[in-house]
């Protein structure tokens, strides 16, 4: 059943009658006005959306409105920390530390420890990151289910090796000192050639499987003008999915036995395919649904649940509307989102987490994401 987005939010405009809730989904918003430096928004940076741009312009504070209606949760936000630069990722290793790990996209990653930002950087590989102050950079981390054992974290960031655009999947362990990575032991799991300079995606996560996923975009301009999302032959537009706790012959890293295209069909890290620009994603923690939110082109933001082998759409697709060819496309075997907005609504979809957490009872069990282009956030709820 289809539901139309209700609006209760400071940012929010007054309808929201564009946006659309497919399936039995349906969702509350409410905004915010954006803090860069807050811990919380650090995933609202670099998602880029929009034609043939390489850039993002930076969010504008909405004029306040009325307040949410009765009933609606109350969230407040605020800075825990200042003196980032460019952030946009943050994770928690499970050595119950209490650590937060800040990825800065120029190629640094920083240290919150009992709410302060410690003055050294846990790793600094500016020297091989391309920031390009815009989609390229130092745009991943994850660290290792095991890492209280194994002390190994991975990264995503691209490069230039010889003029060319590289995506890097990279390990890396701490030096003896545990709020200090060690430069020198990275092991180069893959790399990606990139043919244009934006849509790099750039999450990685570990699902409940042990195994790493990796978002990868669909390497740019405008349109998927060389057809990636679609093909099966190139791991571009694609959701990988890689075990990096064995090694296959010739490789770094070992495909899982029960990848979609193992036996054939297409390149067997390969999890689902069909995106343009997965930015941000996530497992949720009760029930390992994956949730991702992929970028749209010129018209529409969506979110997906994500199973393996699906074919998520682009460039058949933008959302759940025909966009090559403009009309009378193709659907069959196309998985359509679960949530979409069109661009009176915002322009950047930045991927969130569903909250299971006890401050807030209101949003347990929805999924909480957001827009980077006017801060605003929304609370998407699977109803009966």
């Amino acid at each position: 059943m289809n539901r139309a987005l209700r609006c209760a939010q400071l940012s929010c405009s007054p309808t929201c009658s564009n946006a659309v809730i497919f399936s039995n989904w349906m969702a509350l918003t409410r905004g915010f006005v954006f803090q860069a430096l807050a811990v919380l928004l650090v995933l609202f940076v670099s998602g880029c959306g929009g034609s043939n741009s390489s850039s993002t312009p930076p969010p504008s504070p909405s004029p306040p409105s009325p307040p949410p209606p009765s009933g609606t949760p109350s969230v407040t936000l605020s800075s825990l920390v200042s003196g980032l630069s460019n952030p946009l990722d943050f994770q928690v290793p499970d050595d119950n530390s209490g650590r937060i790990f800040i990825v800065q996209q120029a190629g640094t990653i920083r240290i919150i420890n009992n709410a302060a930002l410690l003055p050294t950087a846990f790793l600094d590989i500016t020297s091989k990151v391309n920031f390009d102050s815009a989609e390229q950079g130092l745009l991943g981390l994850a660290f290792h289910p095991n890492y209280s054992q194994n002390a190994r974290f991975y990264l995503n960031y691209d490069r230039l090796s010889g003029g060319q655009i590289q995506t890097v999947i990279a390990e890396y362990r701490p030096s003896t000192d545990p709020n200090q990575a060690d430069p020198a032991s990275e092991r180069i799991l893959f790399t990606v050639n990139q043919p244009f300079p934006n849509h790099k995606g750039g999450q990685l996560a570990f699902g409940p499987d042990g195994f790493l996923y990796i978002g990868l975009g669909d390497g740019g301009s405008g349109g998927d003008p060389l057809g990636n999302g679609q093909s099966k032959q190139t791991l571009l537009g694609k959701m990988l999915r890689i075990d990096v706790d064995h090694m296959d012959s010739g490789l770094q890293y070992a495909i899982p036995t029960d990848n979609p295209f193992v036996g054939g069909g297409g390149l067997p890290e390969i999890w689902a395919y069909g995106f343009r620009n997965p930015w941000r994603f996530s497992f949720d923690r009760s029930t390992g649904r994956l949730f991702v939110a992929d970028v749209g082109q010129d018209k529409f933001e969506e979110v997906d649940l994500v199973q393996k082998g699906e074919n998520l759409g682009w460039n058949i697709m933008e959302g759940a509307h025909c966009f090559n060819p403009p009309s009378g496309c193709n659907m069959s075997g196309l998985t359509m989102p679960i949530t979409e907005y069109d661009h009176s609504e915002g322009e950047v979809v930045i991927g969130g987490y569903v909250y299971h957490g006890t401050a807030i009872p209101a949003l347990a069990g929805a999924y909480v994401f957001g827009d980077f282009s006017n801060g605003k956030i929304w609370e998407l709820t699977e109803g009966s």
